[in-house]
């Protein structure tokens, strides 16, 4: 980790794996649309955070860190798919794109298309804006004829676009399963929107994750080596940050499961202990037990998705799926 970015504070340690999560990131004044909608969430009956607080630039850093785990089938069966039918994915969604990243990250995923795909200008698109300069400076030099911007922002509901973004053939690339946090109703927005931003001659290239066997799904989110319990746990040093509260990460444990009920992995941070979470002008009691539910990532048979895109107002469909029928690449027209 980069001592220039991070300064160093009191350092806990995952009593299951040993594993240090104890820097935090040197960060401007709290926002106040996110301080409210925080605390809104984590004052509910059961407590909540959306997803999105995971990515500050050391969340970042370990989400990267979990695409290469070797539970953490996702990443690696997605690349597999855009490897063995590049030829087709590339005809299918053509050249000379304005290619929108939506949670670009790193921008490996776009990168790997640049040759097939040709975009004439690359838009990145994360809420960790810093980490986004820095991936995109390397990806610039590399590519120096192509136009490349960076946007940081929420890409839910739809991502706020600059007027330097092309609006002739743009393709919205949402890779790596990320639809599968939006619960149903937000699914069904953001495809609207992004939709509605495709103008007359756009469309979505998608990564979903596919109903499987709960022994290949637990394991992707609660790796042996404790990495996913750093990056939920990161989770409170973010919230401290944001809104001023004395989160403590030994006092919470990373929690994972599949709710085969409603099709999805859940994440939680559950209290060791009586807790008492204080910030400026509120706090909360946890029984020992109670948990923060932290993620949703829901999983999908390919035909319902693909209704929804239909649904979504997009005309035509097409899917590509890896040979175990684990992960698809769909692609939807306007």
């Amino acid at each position: 980790m980069d001592s220039e970015n991070f300064s160093p504070v009191e350092v806990d340690r995952d009593p299951r794996t040993g594993l240090a999560y104890g820097w935090t990131e040197r960060t401007s004044a709290a926002d106040g649309p996110a301080r409210q909608e925080i605390i809104a969430g984590l004052t509910t009956p059961q407590a909540s955070v959306p997803s999105q607080y995971f990515y500050d630039a050391r969340g970042s850093r370990l989400f990267e860190m979990i695409t290469s785990l070797p539970e953490y089938y996702l990443t690696r069966t997605e690349q597999e798919i855009f490897a063995e039918h590049d030829l087709e994915i590339s005809g299918a969604v053509g050249t000379g794109v304005a290619l929108i990243d939506l949670g670009a990250g790193n921008c490996g995923k776009a990168q790997n298309l640049f040759r097939s795909v040709k975009p004439i200008q690359y838009v990145a698109v994360d809420i960790s804006i810093d980490f986004l300069r820095n991936a995109l400076g390397h990806l610039q030099i590399a590519f120096p004829d192509i136009e490349m911007l960076a946007v940081g922002a929420n890409i839910y509901p739809a991502p706020d676009l600059p007027d330097t973004v092309r609006r002739h053939r743009r393709l919205f690339f949402y890779p790596g399963s990320s639809i599968g946090n939006f619960t149903s109703e937000e699914v069904h927005v953001f495809l609207t929107r992004i939709r509605e931003q495709c103008g007359q001659s756009g469309g979505l290239l998608i990564g979903i994750d596919l109903v499987k066997s709960e022994t290949i799904l637990n394991p992707a989110y609660d790796d042996a080596s404790g990495v996913t319990a750093a990056f939920n746990l990161n989770l409170l040093r973010h919230l401290n940050r944001i809104i001023g509260s004395n989160f403590s990460a030994g006092d919470w444990r990373h929690r994972a499961f599949f709710n085969a009920a409603l099709s999805r992995i859940e994440m939680h941070l559950e209290a060791r202990h009586q807790v008492r979470v204080a910030w400026p002008g509120g706090g909360r009691l946890f029984a020992g037990g109670e948990s923060i539910h932290t993620e949703n990532s829901y999983k999908y048979a390919l035909k319902d998705f693909e209704n929804l895109l239909i649904q979504a107002g997009f005309r035509r469909t097409r899917a590509w799926t890896d040979q175990k029928q684990w992960f698809a690449v769909c692609h939807a027209t306007v």
